[in-house]
């Protein structure tokens, strides 16, 4: 198996297009910071719109032989892909340690969905011919095949780098599309560079994936709006995400968004309070609350409220702060740029001021942002209607279901959700309420199976992921009819 140079110190200094390593055409550099220090380890080019052009005329190129390329050797690809993926567990997950300060528990966690994303993708079959009888006229029949949709654009995020460009890439590369990869600025090398060098080793053809990074400001329309691209997809925020859509439509791209969310963890009178304690701090503090499904809000019964508070502070003061990089046992790390850190702390300022109690956390150093607690909250409140996107955990009392699912839905958002209940129908019904692409019982929201449909409804997005949704997404239907007598045109 080839080894690779997954060193965080290496030379991260070209993009990758047409199979080749190339320097930016601008000459610019970008640092890459490691969060927990504040400090660059190393830099990466700053592509320009150049740069993006000459990754999608080598996408487009690529297209029709790839598209040609049997299942097999696609499917081999893939698993050489896969195979030194795993063969190089340490380094990825210390390259994750260090560019996104994450945790080993939550490096491990982002490695493993990883390599299910490439084996998901192994999995996907195109949907078999479908031969139809014509409804209209005599002796037709009417094939429908599937075809790869095209050159795929992704953009990915940065707080699950790995996992979030390989969901897209990995599908789209299997199923005979080509990509361009934009990895976000924040974590260039585990959102983008180490696929590339994945790519390059495991055998994919010149021009199939091609990677540029840089500034989402100085390319990030260009990615958008390039008319290769037939596909982009994107995981951001909501506002952006918009843009992206509208971008999109101007060359009839579909776009494939997951968005922004302001997940409810609904907490009944009928619970083990602290198992639900438990989950709700998981689903709070998780990657330093940095996850588009994490819990946004608590909304616990009046009944149960100030003992789940106390018991939510407890595991909050029981993390283990520090640099992953230096420490496996920290489970606790940085966010990952000072805005962040500004936007969190303004969030929980806000809260305070109108009438939210500070219960544990509220301050930072550097970029470690303390686990956060706030009781008395109502769902107007600054960290509560917002997505914050951070370690605070806003709990708000409710009286009856009816206020549950009331509060619950009161937002523009419904990606992920869950519910705490131990009646199993009374649950459901809960669950069924709730205005989201994702519910999950008695249970925290931060999940991910590549046999559920992964996405979105109201402003959290368009599409899904995984398994046959996001195959629907990455190729088209085809209509061939087959007319085996002559016809009588009737006019002629």
């Amino acid at each position: 198996m080839s080894t690779l140079d997954l060193d965080p110190t290496s030379d991260w200094g070209r993009i990758y297009v047409d199979g080749a390593w190339r320097e930016a055409t601008g000459g610019e550099t970008i640092p890459v910071d490691n969060p927990a220090k504040q400090e660059a380890f190393t830099s990466v080019p700053a592509a320009t719109v150049e740069d993006v052009d000459a990754a999608y005329e080598a996408a487009d190129r690529a297209q029709s032989d790839w598209a040609a390329t049997s299942r097999e050797e696609r499917d081999e690809i893939v698993q050489n892909m896969l195979d030194l993926l795993n063969g190089h567990y340490d380094e990825v997950t210390s390259l994750l340690a260090t560019e996104a300060g994450t945790p080993q528990f939550r490096a491990t966690a982002e490695f493993a969905t990883a390599t299910g994303d490439l084996e998901m993708a192994r999995s996907l079959e195109m949907p078999d011919e479908d031969i139809r009888q014509s409804t209209s006229i005599p002796d037709k029949d009417n094939h429908v095949v599937y075809e790869p949709v095209g050159v795929v654009g992704v953009i990915s995020p940065w707080n699950f780098p790995l996992h979030l460009s390989l969901r897209a890439v990995a599908p789209a590369i299997a199923l005979g599309n080509t990509v361009v990869l934009k990895p976000a600025t924040d974590t260039p090398i585990t959102g983008g560079l180490l696929i590339a060098k994945l790519c390059a080793a495991a055998g994919v053809p010149d021009g199939v994936v091609n990677v540029v990074t840089g500034r989402g400001s100085e390319i990030g329309d260009r990615v958008v709006e390039h008319p290769a691209a037939r596909v982009i997809s994107f995981t951001g925020s909501t506002g952006v995400g918009k843009q992206v859509a509208a971008q999109a439509g101007e060359n009839l791209a579909l776009p494939a968004l997951e968005l922004g969310g302001n997940a409810p963890f609904v907490v009944t009178d009928e619970v083990d309070l602290e198992q639900a304690a438990k989950a709700g701090a998981f689903g709070s503090f998780f990657h330093q609350g940095q996850v588009c499904i994490s819990i946004n809000r608590h909304l616990v019964h009046e009944s149960r409220y100030d003992e789940y508070v106390d018991r939510l502070v407890a595991h909050a003061a029981s993390l283990v702060s520090g640099d992953p990089a230096e420490d496996e046992s920290v489970t606790f790390g940085p966010v990952q740029n000072e805005t962040q850190r500004e936007d969190v702390l303004a969030f929980v300022e806000e809260s305070i001021e109108a009438g939210a109690t500070l219960e544990t956390g509220g301050e930072a150093e550097g970029l470690f942002v303390e686990p956060t607690v706030l009781s008395d909250c109502t769902n107007d409140m600054a960290a509560a209607c917002n997505e914050h996107f951070g370690p605070v955990a806003p709990v708000i009392p409710f009286e009856d279901d009816a206020e549950a699912i009331e509060l619950a839905n009161d937002t523009e958002y419904g990606l992920s959700s869950a519910v705490f209940c131990e009646d199993e129908r009374r649950a459901r019904e809960l669950a069924d309420r709730i205005e989201a692409g994702m519910v999950h019982i008695n249970d925290q929201p931060i999940n991910e199976d590549h046999n559920a449909p992964f996405g979105g409804v109201k402003q959290s997005g368009l599409g899904r992921y995984h398994g046959e949704w996001i195959r629907r997404e990455l190729t088209e239907p085809k209509w061939i009819s087959v007319q085996y007598e002559d016809r009588d045109y009737l006019v002629f």
